[in-house]
């Protein structure tokens, strides 16, 4: 791991561990935690979040988050998944494999397997498979991107070895102060921990899905903040979903009198977070069918 990797794993976990302290599970919350989905005992876990009265089956929502490639896990966004499952859905809250000790596309391999995992446990936790959403923030905005343009351009697929679950359809997606113009992403460079060649023009392609957006795309609400330090990488995939017809929602949150910064809305505590994450899953229910 690069020194700069470090620190931001270091700075990360600090500001985590302060914005979560003393939250605890709602008592209104079912939780069914460290569910192995994949080969790796310790990196492929999750966990499943529902409202104790929700009505089964019930739609899902699954949530990637974000860590820059390198750090991250489940527990860390436990009490954010848990306050959109409140909400009315379930949430699927998971871990993935981490560079540098696992490159790219490990990331995306992993998420592949949560998604194969609702697919064929659907009657034992109640998904309802016809209504499966989706969301990340920041690297997992990165992660969820391309995977939808795996599962939506037969072009792009091919460059990746693994299937994608049969009848799978993702009905709309939030990505969340996310990088989607890997290619223009300047002065922020370790991403290069998650790639083989350090950062090679052909992966730096490849990372970029706003290169690969079609038509069938899932519609999308690509939100940022004035203060994101990524908020000029969420007009690249805007423009793509412009150019091809695919509905979608673009909000940048805060304002002159209020500052808000990355990945502001997994503070729960925020009336910010709050407006927010209520406006991303009314998105969504605008795609829920019967």
């Amino acid at each position: 791991m690069s020194f700069s990797s470090f620190i931001f794993c270091r700075r990360c976990l600090k500001a985590d561990t302060s914005r979560d302290a003393g939250l605890t599970t709602p008592e209104d919350i079912r939780r069914f935690d460290d569910i192995c989905y994949g080969p790796d005992k310790k990196n492929n876990l999750l966990d499943v979040y529902m409202p104790r009265d929700i009505k089964l089956p019930a739609p899902v929502i699954v949530s990637v988050h974000g860590g820059g490639w390198v750090y991250g896990n489940k527990d860390i966004y436990q009490f954010y998944c848990m306050d959109l499952a409140m909400r009315g859905f379930i949430v699927v809250n998971f871990t993935y494999r981490l560079a540098p000790r696992h490159i790219f596309p490990a990331a995306v391999e992993d998420t592949n397997l949560v998604f194969d995992w609702i697919m064929k446990n659907a009657e034992e936790y109640g998904f309802d498979t016809k209504n499966i959403f989706a969301l990340g923030d920041s690297a997992g905005a990165q992660i969820l991107a391309i995977y939808a343009s795996i599962l939506t351009n037969s072009d792009y697929a091919a460059e990746y070895s693994f299937s994608v679950p049969d009848d799978l359809v993702i009905k709309a997606m939030a990505l969340n102060c996310g990088m989607y113009a890997v290619e223009n992403a300047g002065r922020i460079s370790f991403y290069r921990d998650f790639l083989k060649e350090n950062g090679s023009p052909e992966e730096l392609h490849v990372l970029s899905a706003a290169n690969f957006v079609t038509e069938k795309y899932p519609p999308c609400f690509i939100m940022t903040a004035n203060y994101d330090y990524l908020k000029d990488q969420a007009p690249y995939m805007v423009d793509a979903l412009k150019q091809n017809g695919v509905r979608h929602v673009y909000k940048v949150y805060g304002d002159e009198k209020e500052k808000l910064y990355h990945v502001f809305h997994c503070n729960i505590r925020s009336q910010h977070a709050k407006a927010a994450n209520d406006d991303e899953c009314g998105f969504f229910r605008e795609f829920v069918s019967p």
